[in-house]
């Protein structure tokens, strides 16, 4: 989600209730591009976070301390020289751009009134936080742009500040009717992005929004929109940008299958599992928070993901090569069937000869053998059969190498299903130590000490109040199934495909029709299709469920069960943490 205009102004909205009025009490600097502002009011104390970093710039209101460096960058120590101690008089947002406006009334040296204004700009690479004097003549940044990096605006003390407008977009809160219609409909691109790129501070996911509770396809062009959808179209933007003028925000996260998707500062109908929050700072907080979480695993996983990787293509080219030799096996029998009918019909092979025709007895059609004229009948008869025996030899081999190639991949495809729904460093430990009994990771020495892992299933409760639990790992799934679950318990898993081990205790009950379904979904959710709509489960009585011996951890067989087809969204289900 873009951190865009509206959600600028929500906040901008906030801190004119929190802060505005009151004094400027703690000026710190905890990271090259991000300052951490402490504000007295009569409501108590506030900590303002300002970030101007390229891939995450952010302003939100936080609890929590910073701890700082021992010495203090050059800005931030022009900054307490100048305002400390100021009282923040207003909190101002040009238009919708991603601009915040801090205006500060302060003494200066000779203890007269003054105002600066320290302005945060939303930009992406282009973030920003200037100092200005009350003339909106730069004093410092926190990053300097020369005219060497950019030629559109210097960010250097004593130049003059302003916002450059280089894409051409309007803005919406004054935007009419009509000015809405020569920017959007005479653009042939889709009108989603005909909105987004014609408006300041409107984001992508905004954008669809509007489309959506227009009710028309945001990819439509929108050069093709008739009278009464641009008609429609307007009035739904009109009914956005006045929430926005009246400050009627509504934070809320939106979550898919229990991962943070979007935020939004204004209702969105086009996403169904909505978290509301009475703050918008709480949001954000709460968003970046989940998302850095899931990044965080996502990273510290690489290095198993492509041990997993490596090993899954040596396995996919060594099941190439094999499969191939394999093939070349194919005509063994051939040769079995020369060797036996040059010793039925050899007795009338004239001396010397390149072939010789006889009556295939297994197939009653002729057949003509090739043979070695420097070799007798017999010979000939031995060369064939050692040649088939040499095939049947390799056929043996290689059917016994394919299969547990395929073993190894099946494995492979499993451990690399199990990162994908890690969320914990626990998850990972799990996985790592599962990868060093199999011999794809060599073991530290770890002074004789056992790694601790403490990993549990995923446990959920059914609409019907059945607990379902989801194995994140195999030997999870090996505990499970074969330790964990009671004989007339369900199981579940998706059919020919990596994925966890699904349980549903009974408890002796009878499991509603609806339980089966969502136990379903999961199984489908946390398996390698969890990408599609839905996927094919199977489902047994786990006392059908056996463990082959010497079997890889998780791999399974059952004979008989049942199947159907799930959808992976789980959003309705209930994790118990």
């Amino acid at each position: 989600m873009a951190f865009d205009g509206i959600t600028i102004a929500n906040i901008k909205k906030e801190l004119n209730d929190t802060i505005v009025g009151g004094r400027l009490y703690k000026i710190a600097q905890p990271e090259t591009d991000e300052l951490l502002l402490t504000f007295k009011t009569s409501n108590g104390q506030f900590r303002l976070i300002i970030s101007a970093n390229a891939s995450l710039p952010l302003i939100y209101l936080t609890d929590e301390n910073k701890p700082s460096p021992l010495t203090a960058p050059n800005f931030c120590m022009l900054l307490r020289k100048h305002i400390n101690n100021g009282r923040v008089i207003s909190i101002t947002q040009p238009g919708l751009e991603r601009v915040l406006d801090i205006e500060i009334e302060h003494l200066d040296e000779l203890g007269d009134l003054c105002r600066k204004h320290l302005i945060a700009e939303f930009m992406g690479k282009y973030s920003n936080i200037i100092f200005c004097d009350d003339n909106h003549t730069i004093i410092d940044s926190i990053k300097h742009v020369s005219a060497q990096v950019s030629s559109v605006r210097e960010v250097l003390p004593n130049r003059p500040y302003f916002i450059p407008n280089t894409v051409n977009k309007i803005d919406p809160l004054s935007c009419t009717q009509e000015t809405f219609a020569a920017l959007v409909y005479k653009k042939a691109m889709p009108t989603g992005k005909a909105i987004y790129t014609s408006l300041t501070g409107i984001s992508p996911v905004i954008a669809e929004e509007i489309c959506y509770e227009a009710s028309i396809p945001s990819e439509q062009p929108a050069n093709c929109l008739s009278e009464n959808e641009q008609i429609h179209l307007y009035h739904i933007f009109e009914t956005v940008i006045d929430r926005v003028k009246e400050g009627e925000f509504a934070p809320a996260m939106f979550h898919e299958n229990g991962v943070p998707k979007e935020f939004s500062c204004i209702p969105m109908t086009m996403f169904a599992d909505a978290t509301p929050y009475d703050s918008v700072s709480k949001l954000l907080r709460g968003f970046y928070a989940e998302k850095e979480l899931i990044s965080r695993i996502r990273q510290k996983s690489s290095d198993l993901r492509r041990i997993v990787s490596t090993a899954l293509e040596r396995s996919y080219k060594k099941l190439d090569i094999q499969e191939r030799q394999l093939k070349d096996t194919e005509k063994r029998d051939k040769y079995r069937v020369y060797g036996e009918l040059i010793n039925t019909y050899g007795y009338n092979v004239a001396e010397g000869a390149k072939s010789f025709t006889a009556l295939n007895y297994y197939t009653n059609e002729e057949i003509t053998i090739p043979l070695d004229p420097t070799l007798t009948p017999s010979e000939n008869a031995v060369k064939y059969f050692n040649r088939y025996n040499k095939l049947k030899r390799t056929f043996e081999a290689d059917s016994k190498l394919i299969k547990e190639t395929k073993s190894d991949i099946e494995h492979l495809e499993s451990v690399a299903t199990a990162l994908d729904i890690a969320t914990s460093e626990d998850d990972l430990t799990a996985l790592k130590e599962e990868l060093i009994l199999s011999g794809y990771i060599h073991k530290k020495t770890n002074n004789g000490k056992k790694v601790k892992i403490n990993n549990k299933p995923l446990h959920y409760v059914s609409s019907d109040g059945f607990d379902i639990y989801v194995g994140k790992n195999n030997l999870q799934n090996d505990e499970l199934t074969f330790h964990f679950a009671n004989g007339n318990d369900w199981w579940f898993h998706a059919k020919k495909m990596p994925g966890s081990h699904v349980l549903v205790r009974t408890n002796g009950k009878e499991l509603p029709d609806r339980t089966y379904e969502e136990a379903a979904s999961l199984a489908a959710y946390y398996s390698k299709g969890r990408e599609q709509d839905k996927v094919e489960i199977d489902y047994v009585l786990k006392k059908e469920v056996k463990k082959p011996a010497a079997a890889k951890p998780g791999f399974v067989v059952y004979y008989t069960n049942y199947s159907l087809m799930a959808s992976t969204d789980i959003s309705a289900l209930k994790l118990i943490k």
